[in-house]
């Protein structure tokens, strides 16, 4: 079996979770390939190819050092397994102290894949350059550099949904709904959800609310009205690019998913209580 590893060197402690990661596969017909930076950090051979023949992607940090990991493996389908380095995260598989537990699982083969839907983004830049991103948790268009809001056009499927006064708008999956979408006030959505959900980003009106549609839905965003206030696209949170006044940015389902690995006993609800502090049991 081949595993990639790539891992948060930002992180003290990433060193020591790698290391762990070959103590807990220590006598096991394993073969590690280290991501680039990974390999530099543990003064390893690095391999600029670190998905090829791989059969499953560690990915070393939180939540989001899986997001970053999905960008490098460049749309390799190869189920991820995320180890938490600090507190639990939503998409992590495990706590680097599960370790022992996680590779009696890969051993077994008792571990479990499930598929998360993504979201695939184009738009037109100031420049006239094309842009496709696939997004695990969202898109977000808000405002720039000033502190104005700006006024966005939303249409679902052709049909006009609102022309939003705020701060901005962001489409997600509902893997992302426990993400930007749920500190701006959106629904929590089970994880199996076949929707997207549209939330208002401090809009101007009070009556402005999240919005749930099924993932075959075809959001458009534009900038609408007379003022033309800088605005920001940005997904899972990576480099902003500027939107040019007259690009729509379209949001449609992604052809693949995200293939997630989780512990035989893994449970989306257990996980929310820890996280958000619930007192469930």
């Amino acid at each position: 079996m081949k595993i990639g590893i790539v891992a948060n060197s930002r992180k003290i402690e990433a060193p020591e979770t790698v290391q762990k990661v070959y103590d807990v596969f220590a006598g096991s017909d394993v073969e590690f390939i280290l991501e680039s930076e990974t390999a530099t950090m543990m003064g390893e051979t690095a391999s600029s190819h670190f998905t090829d023949g791989t059969d499953l992607i560690l990915s070393l940090g939180g939540d989001g050092t899986l997001l970053e990991t999905l960008r490098r493996m460049n749309g390799a389908n190869i189920p991820v397994a995320g180890i938490n380095i600090g507190t639990l995260g939503f998409l992590t598989t495990c706590q680097d102290e599960q370790l022992a537990d996680f590779a009696e699982a890969v051993k077994r083969k008792t571990y479990q894949v499930v598929d998360r839907s993504m979201i695939q983004v184009e738009l037109t830049d100031l420049d006239g350059k094309k842009h496709c991103e696939t997004a695990v948790n969202e898109v977000v268009i808000a405002r720039g550099e000033t502190g104005r809001m700006v006024a966005l056009e939303a249409r679902v499927d052709g049909e006009l949904l609102n022309e939003y006064k705020a701060d901005g708008l962001i489409v997600a999956t509902p893997t992302g709904s426990t993400a930007y979408s749920l500190s701006a006030g959106g629904p929590l959505i089970g994880p199996n959800a076949c929707v997207f959900v549209i939330t208002p980003i401090c809009p101007h009106s009070l009556s402005n609310r999240s919005l749930i549609v099924t993932d075959d839905s075809r959001v458009t965003v534009q900038p609408c009205g007379e003022a033309h206030e800088p605005i920001l696209f940005t997904v899972d949170g990576r480099e902003s690019i500027r939107v040019d006044p007259c690009s729509v940015v379209t949001v449609t389902k992604a052809p693949s998913a995200l293939r997630l690995v989780r512990m035989p006993d893994h449970s989306f609800y257990e996980t929310l209580r820890r996280k958000l502090h619930w007192h469930g049991g």
